[in-house]
């Protein structure tokens, strides 16, 4: 589920077809999405080895360990795009403002967190033109658990003031 006011419209990023943008501001550490409709998860080699389910493979995402969502009816939160340099932190399948992003803002998460562990993407991000490949699952919580508390570290404190 998306919980600001967004709508879906062509990407400022070269190559990637569709964006989300945001239609209101949406202040630092916010929660932009989060899992909605989720009635089952499936682990990697499930997926690997079903043909009907490698062939949704295109619209999974890591949810977390070895577990992953699959999304054929391309809900809207799938046109979230990569940025090695991104506006929404993935965490847990929650999506987290970094900062203050105004309306017209376009969000996008790193996708090595919503990978599998070193698997690459089919393309290349777009402004370093380095090859998008998976975290391992311990890498990627790590690294998103203590951005998460950066980020709330900083806009706690900000409210304190």
């Amino acid at each position: 589920m998306i919980l600001p006011r967004y709508h879906i419209a062509d990407s400022a990023i070269k190559g990637a077809g569709k964006g989300l943008f945001l239609d209101e501001t949406v202040a630092a550490g916010r929660i932009i999405t989060a899992p909605d409709g989720i009635d089952r998860t499936f682990r990697h080699a499930e997926i690997s080895t079903s043909p009907e389910l490698k062939a949704q493979f295109h619209a999974s995402a890591r949810w977390f360990e070895d577990r992953y969502t699959l999304s054929p009816d391309w809900p809207d939160e799938c046109y979230i795009n990569h940025s090695f340099a991104p506006n929404g932190l993935w965490h847990l399948g929650f999506v987290f403002a970094l900062a203050d992003l105004p309306p017209g803002t376009e969000i996008t998460v790193d996708y090595r967190h919503l990978l599998p562990p070193g698997e690459s993407e089919d393309f290349a991000d777009s402004l370093t033109g380095e090859i998008i490949t998976g975290l391992s699952w311990s890498d990627s919580l790590a690294s998103s658990t203590r951005a998460l508390a950066e980020l709330l570290d900083t806009t706690n404190a900000d409210r304190d003031v």
